[in-house]
């Protein structure tokens, strides 16, 4: 067992998960005061993948934290997010990330997911959270004097409040709801390479550019001050469509691509093809409170990846339970007196229902950006027609994390696909394939 920061004595508050989101969480409750005690199953603390987009709703929250000049140095601000057809590489619409910070008055970023997990461990051990790792929690169970919980060596461990930040499948989660993750058949793949290798693909190094085309999707952009270059293909499998135990594999995504533009056929070949991840979520639950145990992030709402809020909801969720505790606090109140029934159920209130859009939202904009046919012409006919400068479409997202219910901006109006008139014969033209030698 790996311990670092050790203190003695029990809790204020147990973390389980030492993903970017148990990580956030204890950060924010220890800027507050509490002795907070984070208990990771791996071996040592670290995140796989590549890529990750943060929004000003995110960006702020590091901005607060005194986190957002060290995610600078290691991320990028980009110029647009651009919006192309996967099939003809036309342009379907844009947003100017310049004038989206000052807008919200905090920037877009995007940024390697180690790095982010890096810079709140860090400030993690800078806080003095208690880490420590190769702890594989099997139970959760509420306690007369807050919660425990029962790791796989047999050993316990009990604190005021258990924050369960175990992910997509989360043991706690089953102590409020029976359900199972959701296959979505799509899987992504990725890549992150040096900047030079890509030059010469015709790519935007400046630019977050996504190209969505007919069951399936491509996303590029710069990372670690352009540095290196980001990339993702997330395609539908028909293995698993067919309900196969073997699916997402390299064939698949090659056959998915077929009759795409020559910018994502030239990045095909540099994806990383001995792992693939499946795409899951979990339908929305509407309470994440069980006495003194909260889910948090992925435990609590697991997302589809088409908006780019996965790990910005978790860190969310860590800033808005710590806001509650720090208004208790405020009052006079110390950590010992804290009435930890009220911050759960203020945290529980507010944070269900905007995670609850997001999740649903995601999986609509998963469906919008896979059409084909008639429908991905009256998709991007729509697209065309947005202007560069309208915010409609994310006023209820990149806006002030709410802290109450009353403070969650409504939903942007749906535009229906069959209010544009479309000429049947032209979703019949032939698409062109396009290899690359």
């Amino acid at each position: 067992m790996n311990t670092q920061n050790q203190h003695t004595g029990q809790p204020d508050v147990i973390v389980v998960g030492g993903g970017i989101g148990g990580l956030s969480a204890a950060y924010a409750l220890a800027r507050k005061g509490l002795n907070v005690r984070v208990l990771e199953r791996a071996k040592e603390f670290g995140e796989v993948g590549a890529g990750m987009q943060i929004a000003p709703n995110c960006t702020r929250i590091l901005h607060e934290y005194g986190l957002l000049d060290e995610a600078k140095q290691l991320g990028v601000l980009p110029e647009s997010i651009v919006m192309k057809d996967a099939v003809d590489s036309s342009e379907l619409t844009r947003l100017d990330l310049k004038d989206l910070e000052q807008k919200y008055g905090f920037p877009y970023m995007v940024i390697h997911r180690s790095d982010l997990h890096g810079i709140f461990l860090r400030a993690c051990r800078r806080a003095g959270v208690e880490l420590l790792t190769d702890q594989v929690a099997v139970d959760f169970q509420n306690s007369g004097r807050g919660a425990r919980v029962t790791f796989e060596d047999g050993h316990v461990e009990e604190a005021g409040v258990v924050i369960a930040a175990d992910g997509l499948h989360s043991v706690a989660r089953k102590l409020l709801v029976d359900d199972q993750p959701v296959n979505s058949a799509y899987v992504a793949y990725r890549g992150a390479m040096p900047i030079e290798q890509v030059r010469d693909n015709d790519i935007s190094e400046t630019d977050v550019v996504l190209y969505v085309g007919p069951q399936c999707h491509f996303v590029q952009y710069p990372l670690r001050g352009g540095a290196m270059f980001n990339q993702v293909a997330v395609f539908e499998s028909p293995k698993a469509m067919a309900g196969e135990d073997d699916w997402g594999t390299p064939d698949e995504l090659d056959a998915a691509f077929e009759g795409t533009c020559s910018q994502v056929q030239q990045g095909l070949p540099l994806m990383w093809r001995d792992k693939w991840w499946r795409m899951f979520d979990r339908d929305p639950i509407m309470n994440w409170v069980h006495g003194r145990i909260a889910l948090l992030g992925d435990a609590a709402h697991p997302p589809l990846q088409y908006m780019a809020q996965g790990a910005i909801m978790a860190i969310e969720d860590g800033w808005v339970l710590a806001e509650h505790v720090g208004r208790q606090l405020a009052t006079g109140a110390g950590v010992a007196d804290l009435d930890w029934a009220v911050a759960l159920s203020a945290y529980n209130a507010v944070r269900p229902e905007h995670c609850r859009r997001v999740l649903t939202t995601g999986r609509v904009w998963g469906e919008l950006w896979h059409l084909d046919g008639i429908q991905r012409l009256q998709r991007n006919a729509i697209m065309r027609a947005r202007d560069t400068y309208d915010y409609t479409f994310t006023e209820w997202i990149y806006g002030n994390t709410a802290l109450f219910p009353d403070d969650e901006p409504p939903m942007y109006p749906t535009i229906p696909l069959d209010s544009v008139e479309v000429a049947e014969e032209q979703a019949q033209e032939p698409r062109e394939l396009v290899t690359v030698e």
